[in-house]
C-alpha cells in the first residue's frame, strides 16, 4: 500500500456477512454501493447553485415530498438531533423556504412547512440535478442506456420489497 492510501473499510471481506449472501452477492452489493455514493456526490455538486447547503436541502425535500413535520419528526427524518435541526429549521425559516406554524391540534407543537419558495427552490435543485446527470447519459451508447433503464427499474422494485 502506498503511502496515504487508506485500506478499503467497506470491502465485501470487512463487511458482516449477510445471511445467505454468496461472495458474488456481496461483491455486487459492494460495486453498487459505490457507484451510488460516488454518483449522489457528483450530483450533490449541483447543489450549489441553490444558495443552501446539503442539511438545508435535505430538510427541506423531506418537508416538500413528505409533508409538514415537527422539529422531532424531522430530526428523526434526517438522522439528527433536535438542537441540530433546530439551527437548520431556523436558518430555512430566515431564507423563507420553510414556516413554522402551531399545530392546530396542540399548540404547544409547532408544525414545519415549505413555502412556495422553498418548493420552486427545491424544484431548481432538483432540475439541476437531473439536467448534469441527463448530459452523462447522454453520452452512452443506445444498448448501455437501455441497460441503465432495466437496471433503474430493478433498483426500484427491489426498494419497494
Amino acid at each position: 500500500m502506498k503511502s496515504g492510501d487508506r485500506p478499503p473499510t467497506d470491502s465485501p471481506a470487512s463487511a458482516p456477512a449477510a445471511p445467505g449472501a454468496t461472495p458474488d452477492v456481496l461483491a455486487i452489493a459492494d460495486r453498487l454501493h459505490s457507484a451510488a455514493i460516488h454518483l449522489l456526490r457528483r450530483v450533490r455538486k449541483q447543489d450549489v447553485a441553490t444558495g443552501q447547503g446539503p442539511a438545508r436541502l435535505s430538510a427541506l425535500s423531506v418537508l416538500v415530498f413528505g409533508g409538514p413535520k415537527t422539529l422531532g419528526g424531522l430530526a428523526a427524518a434526517e438522522q439528527v438531533k433536535p438542537p441540530t435541526m433546530s439551527r437548520i429549521v431556523a436558518g430555512l425559516a430566515r431564507s423563507r423556504l420553510v414556516n413554522i406554524i402551531a399545530d392546530p391540534r396542540d399548540g404547544r407543537c409547532m408544525q414545519i412547512r415549505p413555502t412556495n419558495k422553498g418548493v420552486r427552490l427545491l424544484q431548481k435543485g432538483r432540475q439541476l440535478r437531473i439536467a448534469y446527470l441527463a448530459s452523462h447519459l447522454d453520452a452512452l451508447a443506445p444498448a448501455d442506456l437501455a441497460k441503465l433503464d432495466e437496471a433503474v427499474e430493478i433498483l426500484k422494485r427491489l426498494l419497494e420489497a
